[in-house]
């Protein structure tokens, strides 16, 4: 068994409103060094695959289809 972790953020130049929200409290919350803020999703997978290779494939899939919306989102992952 693999276990996967995923990372999908926002691609530069898509504006995040929650990050900003997040930067406004942490400003108002005595931070005011933060310069910008962007929020993103972590999705932990466990795979019933001892293959490696095949794993990699089988997760872009699932981040292409589900996990991420590629138009706004990228993606990186890790296999363990």
């Amino acid at each position: 068994m693999l276990t996967a972790r995923v990372y999908v953020t926002l691609k530069k130049g898509v504006l995040d409103p929650q990050g900003k929200a997040v930067q406004h409290s942490l400003a108002s919350l005595g931070y005011n060094g933060v310069d910008d803020v962007r929020l993103g999703k972590y999705v932990e997978v466990k795979l019933n695959e001892t293959d490696k290779e095949k794993a990699k494939v089988q997760l872009k899939e699932m981040c292409e289809k589900l996990l991420a919306n590629t138009v706004i989102e990228d993606f990186k992952f890790d296999i363990e």
